[in-house]
């Protein structure tokens, strides 16, 4: 199946220059060949090639299915940019595949990495959901601080993952289906005391992902993977 990512399907049925490169110099395809698309807002589509031009190809839908792959719950992660920007970008690559609907670029008081480049991990987000062939894209939030983003949080089941001794419950034993989630994950140090205090005073839960000590990038997978399983 040739999957192609088209954000502007309600305004031009032609297919975005990199896309057309691949279509056209890549796959070859011709006249009349059939493909699919996906519009990243739950479009999935099915269409002929009318003009396979190397960097303009257009084409023609044949079948349209709109709500695609849709979820009766939301996932949230919020998640601490880790010191080598390769595991960060690992754990978007996964957590698209798996599904997830929210990520958001946390700072915190042990942040070794304060810096992102958004448009590299949207790329890897439309890259993921491609080969995963997921109509609905993630939504990727501006990097933001710890303190900011307890102000704007609605979810309605709120957890926090942490490594200090301290009474947590099993994530997989708190999920209730069908709900918003909002997971944190914090960065390489951990968050701090006063920032875990700050959110069991905004009413999130402390959790563990189990017995073992993971690193930033894969308690982010292993949560991902657990409430997806759950609501399955």
């Amino acid at each position: 199946m040739s999957l192609f990512y088209v954000p502007s399907l309600s305004v031009s049925h032609v297919l975005p220059e990199e896309e057309s490169q691949h279509a056209v110099k890549v796959l070859r395809l011709q006249v009349g060949e059939e493909i699919t698309l996906v519009d990243g807002t739950g479009g999935f589509y099915k269409a002929k090639i009318t003009n396979p031009h190397p960097k303009h190809c257009s084409f023609e839908i044949t079948e349209t299915i709109l709500e695609y792959g849709k979820r009766d719950f939301h996932l949230h992660i919020a998640i601490a940019p880790t010191k080598n920007i390769e595991r960060l970008e690992w754990f978007i690559e996964k957590a698209t595949e798996i599904g997830i609907d929210e990520i958001t670029p946390i700072i915190c008081r042990f942040s070794e990495r304060k810096v992102i480049k958004s448009e590299r991990l949207e790329k890897i987000i439309v890259s993921a959901a491609k080969q995963s062939l997921k109509a609905y894209f993630p939504v990727l939030n501006p990097l933001c601080s710890f303190d900011e983003l307890l102000k704007n949080q609605h979810a309605s089941q709120k957890f926090i993952a942490h490594c200090y001794d301290e009474d947590k419950r099993l994530l997989q034993n708190e999920i209730q289906k069908t709900n918003d989630v909002l997971i944190l994950i914090g960065p390489e140090g951990d968050f701090s005391k006063e920032e875990v205090q700050k959110a069991l005073s905004a009413g999130f839960i402390p959790v563990s992902l189990g017995n073992s000590r993971l690193r930033t990038e894969t308690a982010g997978v292993v949560a991902c993977h657990t409430v997806c399983l759950l609501n399955e």
